[in-house]
């Protein structure tokens, strides 16, 4: 795979990126690549932008690269699975588990990449809908997580999990996520969930503070089809989160669907990449 057309993505209109994304600008023009910039790459940084390209995204670049953090990535990595395009991703951020290239490795790993040494990592994506009785209101793919949350209320919200087609759970908790291997490391580790290796095909289904010891977090193959229907949500209107994006709000009588997405998100990584050494570094784990 050669890469000779690069969509540069900013972290949402933060100017504070300039530095970062002019320096590789000028590598990557230098290589003879064609660059563009992405939208959400702040208006105050120069360079030709993919919406003035006049042609579709997947014919204007060959790859996107990031600069920014891991919600930066999960942005993108939501637009570019539309188009099989796959994703570098340079860490300006805090933990940094998809935007995996420190600031100051860029020049270094990024010729690796450029050299063709390389690999591509598929990651797999969540396809979630939510109706209300035959209302569609929401069909959205997450690569992180999707999940429920209650809302401007003390006490707990009830929800009722079918997995594929079998009744699993009623549970009082503050919410519950639905997460890929990827979102392992993201929301639903903080809900007590398990690591999961990005290349396992399987899904989390992980409740928020369960009022119950009993209701630990499930590992679940990644064919399975998970229905939460809303019970009682204690008075207050429910979020619905995509990838830590608020995307609606929920007043208790919708049903929330939730499958693996037939979308994938390919990341780029050099040979040297390490599954196990990211973890290690993030989490600290000496």
């Amino acid at each position: 795979m050669v890469f000779n057309s690069v969509g540069l993505f900013g972290r949402y209109q933060d100017s504070g990126v300039e530095e970062t994304i002019s320096h590789l600008q000028a590598l990557l023009k230098k290589r003879g690549i064609n660059v563009f910039l992405g939208d959400p790459t702040a208006n105050e940084i120069s360079g030709p932008r993919i919406e003035d390209s006049d042609k579709p995204l997947p014919d204007t670049i060959d790859v996107g690269i990031v600069v920014g953090g891991d919600g930066t990535m999960l942005h993108v990595a939501r637009i570019l699975a539309d188009y099989g395009l796959p994703l570098i991703g340079i860490n300006l951020g805090r933990l940094g588990f998809l935007t995996d290239i420190a600031a100051d490795d860029v020049e270094e790993r990024l010729d690796q990449i450029l050299s063709g040494d390389f690999v591509t990592e598929e990651r797999s994506m969540l396809s979630a809908k939510v109706n209300r009785n035959t209302e569609l209101l929401a069909d959205c793919t997450a690569l992180n997580d999707i999940f429920l949350s209650k809302g401007a209320t003390g006490k707990l919200i009830e929800c009722e999990t079918r997995i594929g087609g079998q009744m699993v759970s009623r549970t009082r908790s503050d919410g519950i996520i639905i997460a890929t291997p990827t979102g392992s490391t993201a929301y639903a580790l903080s809900a007590g969930g398990p690591i999961l290796h990005p290349a396992l095909s399987a899904l989390i289904f992980a409740p928020i503070c369960p009022h119950s010891l009993g209701q630990r977090p499930l590992v679940l193959d990644d064919k399975s089809e998970i229905e939460i229907r809303i019970v009682n949500l204690a008075g207050a209107p429910a979020n619905f989160f995509v990838d830590g994006l608020l995307s609606l709000s929920l007043n208790g009588d919708e049903t929330i669907r939730v499958k693996r997405s037939k979308k994938i998100t390919r990341l780029v990584h050099t040979k040297s990449h390490n599954h196990y050494s990211t973890l290690s570094a993030k989490l600290g784990w000496g």
